[in-house]
């Protein structure tokens, strides 16, 4: 009983002292709820691939869908300015499907990002389990020697970056995102920034960051892997409501075949048992390096929000291989097996109804054969649309709940939106193997022999409801 009445009271004391704290804004403290209803179809184009006893095998077209797929996902974010100049951040998530412990139900081996499971870049952003998840916690030390200047560490803020954000109905991050076209994914790392102040460039800044996308261990004779690298940079010349200019550069060194976390994923012999499982393998050779660069517009006209966004990645392979595939090249595809660009736009529109609080908005992106995407922890469902070979349409209308606040910064929403794509070339959002015509693919053609699922085309209507408080 003593224990009992000793637990309470520190309960109850830590809670008066963060409530005293965040009363003197020292701590703060947000949340946010969402609930997400999807209806999926889509159709895999006909292929051959490699049946359990290792010969290729034959695989007609065949349609595919989920008319009921439903997301409870709920997000908690604390602040505290724990000395002078000195905050530190962090978010944790939880996202689940509707009666599952794991994200068996939107994990079918159709493309990498989703395949293999829920790995370091993308927890808390692709459905998992129950338990909440450190989506991110840094400290941020600014005013650096009484310079606008910045040093942060630790689990980035690189996720949902604009122009992302105007679909989502969330504020743009500001000095702390990136670019959503180039990176939409969770890295450890670190960022040193500067924002001087200059009249004609309002809410310029700069900043260079660092990333750890993969830990290979101990070194020894039988692990020779080396760690994933990343290192990029971020220019602002001009940012304010009306306007923003962003720049991006970055590269990654020493990328490995597969992420790095065990995970549950399909077993290959899925024609056969398309529900049996087994354990993934962990990375086992670097393949290369890969690097990426690219611009954003986006401003404000009245009530009509606008951006364009575009990027290019380029491919610096190695001899790494596994199975027969290395970066961007397989055995089948010898003479892929060099540096190749690939690029990709993204534009949107959406059109604010203030009298009503409505929201209308249309997307489009584009990628071509050779695009590597580094967005796998985008906020959609088949495959991050971003880093999709092909094309991706998008319709979508926001609601807001029309009701008084009654917390700080609270507001609710309806989403419902239409998304399409139409992918022209295998491996979207994957850098492993050869990208070919999906066109080109039949049951015959052992050139051609897919590793992956290879979807022509995908729909998803869906309804979002999002509580932030």
């Amino acid at each position: 009983m003593k224990k009992f009445l000793l637990y309470v009271a520190i309960i109850l004391l830590l809670t008066a002292g963060m409530a005293a704290a965040a009363d003197q804004s020292l701590l703060e403290i947000g949340a946010d709820y969402r609930f997400r209803y999807d209806i999926l179809s889509g159709r895999v184009h006909d292929h051959m691939y490699i049946n359990p006893q290792g010969n290729p095998a034959g695989s007609p077209a065949y349609a595919v869908w989920n008319n009921s797929l439903m997301l409870d996902r709920v997000g908690l974010n604390l602040k505290a300015n724990a000395t002078e100049d000195l905050a530190v951040k962090a978010r944790l998530i939880m996202y689940k499907v509707y009666g599952h412990q794991s994200m068996q139900p939107v994990q079918f081996n159709y493309f990498a990002d989703r395949t293999y499971g829920p790995f370091d870049g993308t927890i808390g952003h692709v459905p998992s389990d129950d338990m909440l998840k450190v989506d991110q916690v840094y400290a941020t030390l600014s005013n650096i020697g009484s310079v606008p200047m910045w040093i942060s560490i630790g689990r980035r803020p690189s996720t949902g970056g604009v122009p992302t954000n105007v679909r989502l109905n969330y504020e743009k991050q500001g000095v702390e995102g990136d670019i959503g076209l180039v990176t939409d994914y969770a890295f450890d790392g670190a960022t040193a920034g500067y924002a001087p102040v200059i009249t004609a460039l309002p809410g310029s800044y700069a900043k260079i960051s660092y990333g750890k996308g993969f830990d290979s261990g101990f070194t020894s004779s039988a692990n020779t892997l080396k760690d994933t690298d990343f290192i990029g940079m971020n220019i602002v010349p001009y940012d304010t409501n009306n306007l923003s200019i962003n720049l991006q550069a970055q590269k990654g060194f020493h990328f490995v075949d597969r992420p790095g976390d065990i995970a549950p994923v399909p077993n290959n012999s899925y024609h056969d048992e398309p529900y049996a499982w087994i354990q993934s393998i962990p990375p086992s050779e670097n393949v290369g390096n890969i690097a990426w660069w690219g611009g954003l517009v986006m401003g404000k006209v009245s009530d009509l929000n606008l951006f364009l966004a575009v990027a290019q990645s380029k491919t610096y392979p190695t001899d790494g291989q596994v199975s027969g595939a290395g970066l961007l090249w397989d055995t089948f595809h010898p003479e892929s097996k060099q540096s190749l660009v690939g690029s990709a736009i993204y534009l949107g529109v959406r059109y604010d109804i203030k009298s009503t609080g409505t929201k209308i908005g249309a997307e489009y992106n584009q990628g071509s054969q050779y695009w590597v995407g580094l967005v796998p922890a985008a906020d959609d469902i088949w495959t991050s649309k971003l880093g999709t070979r092909g094309k991706v349409y998008e319709i979508y209308v926001i609601q807001d709940l029309n009701t008084e606040a009654l917390m700080k910064n609270a507001k609710a929403f309806w989403r419902f939106g239409y998304q399409y794509y139409k992918f022209d070339y295998t491996g979207s959002n994957n850098w492993m193997g050869a990208s070919v015509k999906i066109s080109d693919l039949d049951v015959r053609n052992t050139v051609n022999v897919q590793r992956l699922e290879p979807v022509e085309y995908a729909k998803d209507l869906y309804l979002v409801f999002d509580v932030l408080f």
